[in-house]
C-alpha cells in the first residue's frame, strides 16, 4: 500500500506540473502507440496529413519487465529514437500487459510505476487505453485497473474495420486474445485478464515463450508414449524453431538454458522434456515430437476459439499476431471456421504489433 501511494503521490505531481498547458495540433502529426508488454515492448508510429494515416512504422524490443522495468523509460526513448527524433511526437498512447508481472505486487501498483515513467519521459499529451475508452492520467489514478491488460480493445479498433461481425484471434509470443466483435464493436464476456480467462477470451499461451509442459503432459514417439519432465527445459520458440515455423529474428526471447538459438539447440532443449538428449533422440525424433507439440498448442487455442464462437454465434474469424498463420489461422480452420489474415491488409510487422497501431489510432481519435 505504501508503494502504490509514493506512486499515486508521483503522479499527481506531474499531473500537476503538466496542468495548465494547450496543445495545438494541425492537421500533420506523429502519433506513437505503446503496447508495454511483460517480455515485449511494441511501438508503433502512425503519420497522419490532412486527417487520415500516411504512414506507419513499427519497432519493438524484449524487455523482460520482471527484472529489468526499471530500463521501460530508456527503452521507450530509443524505440522512438528508432524511427524520428522524440520531439516530433505530437502525443503518445500507452496500452500495457505488464502490470501482470511479478515485480509488481498488485496490477494496481504496475499500472502506477508504468504510468509514472511514462508521464515523466515524454513533454506531450500522453492517455492510456482502458476497457470501456481511453483514460486521462487523473481517471487511469483514480481507476488503475481499468488499464490493465487492456491492449485487446485497441487490436479490436483495426479489426472491426476489416470485418464488422467476427471473432479476432491474436497469438503473440505469450498469450492468445479470442475477441468477438458485432456490428463493428468488441463484446468480450470479459473484460479483465481474470475475468477473460474464464470465458475462452484469454488462452495464455504464444508462439514464443510457453513453456512446452504446461499444455502437454505426454509425448508419443516411436509406437510408445512418454510423460514429460515438469520442468522449464524448452519453449514453443524452440518448437516452431526445429520445425522452420518462425524465421531467425523471430526468436527475440531469452532462452530456457542460456545458450544459443540454432536448430541443434532448440532441439537439445526439446529432447530434454523428455529426459533424453541428442545421444539418444535423431533430428527426426525431434521433429516428430515438436509436430505433436505443435498439433497440441493449436487444439488448446480452438478449444478457447470454440467457446466464444459457439456463444456469440459467430463463425468469420480474423488472426493477427505473430502466431496468426501457424497457430491461430491453424485452430480455426480445425474447428471449419471461415479464416481471413489481417496479413491481407497489413504487413506481418505490422500484425506482429498491431495493439500498438490501434493505440496510436485510439490516441489520435482521443485527441480529436
Amino acid at each position: 500500500m505504501k508503494i502504490i501511494m509514493k506512486i499515486s503521490f508521483q503522479i499527481l505531481w506531474i499531473l500537476g506540473k503538466n496542468r495548465g498547458k494547450l496543445y495545438l495540433f494541425g492537421d500533420n502529426v506523429k502519433i506513437a502507440g505503446f503496447d508495454i508488454g511483460g517480455a515485449n515492448t511494441d511501438l508503433a508510429i502512425v503519420e497522419y496529413e490532412n486527417g487520415e494515416i500516411k504512414d506507419i512504422q513499427t519497432v519493438f524490443e524484449y524487455l523482460p519487465m520482471w527484472s529489468q522495468n526499471e530500463r521501460l523509460g530508456n527503452v521507450l526513448y530509443d524505440l522512438i529514437e528508432k524511427i524520428c527524433p522524440v520531439d516530433d511526437i505530437d502525443a503518445v498512447g500507452i496500452s500495457m500487459t505488464a502490470e501482470l508481472v511479478d515485480a509488481f505486487e498488485t496490477k494496481a501498483q504496475g499500472v502506477l510505476d508504468i504510468a509514472t515513467t511514462c508521464e515523466k519521459l515524454f513533454d506531450c499529451p500522453v492517455a492510456y487505453i482502458g476497457t470501456d475508452k481511453v483514460l486521462s492520467l487523473a481517471e487511469l489514478i483514480a481507476n488503475p485497473i481499468e488499464v490493465a491488460a487492456a491492449n485487446w480493445i485497441a487490436t479490436s479498433h483495426i479489426v472491426a474495420e476489416i470485418e464488422k461481425d467476427c471473432i479476432f484471434v491474436d497469438t503473440g509470443s505469450t498469450t492468445t486474445d479470442i475477441i468477438p466483435i458485432k456490428d463493428g464493436k468488441e463484446c468480450a464476456k470479459g473484460r479483465t485478464d481474470f475475468e477473460r480467462s474464464s470465458t475462452g477470451e484469454l488462452v495464455y499461451t504464444g508462439t514464443l515463450r510457453t513453456n512446452l509442459t504446461s499444455f502437454v503432459d505426454s509425448i508419443p514417439l516411436n509406437g510408445e508414449t512418454y510423460r514429460v519432465a515438469s520442468e522449464l527445459f524448452a519453449i514453443t520458440a524452440d518448437v516452431y524453431n526445429v520445425l522452420d515455423l518462425i524465421k531467425d529474428e523471430d526468436y527475440v526471447c531469452a532462452t530456457c538454458d542460456g545458450a544459443g538459438k540454432s536448430k541443434e539447440e532448440s532441439a537439445r532443449r526439446i529432447s530434454r522434456v523428455v529426459c533424453a538428449d541428442l545421444d539418444i533422440l535423431s533430428m527426426d525424433d525431434i521433429k516428430e515430437m515438436a509436430d505433436y507439440i505443435h498439433k497440441e498448442q493449436v487444439k488448446q487455442i480452438a478449444a478457447g476459439l470454440k467457446e466464444v464462437s459457439d456463444r456469440e454465434g459467430l463463425d468469420k474469424v480474423i488472426v493477427t499476431g505473430l502466431g496468426k498463420d501457424i497457430l491461430c489461422a491453424e485452430a480455426a480452420k480445425l474447428l471449419g471456421l471461415d479464416v481471413k489474415s489481417m496479413g491481407d491488409f497489413y504487413s506481418d510487422d505490422e500484425c506482429t504489433v498491431a495493439p500498438a497501431i490501434g493505440t496510436a489510432i485510439m490516441m489520435k481519435n482521443y485527441l480529436d
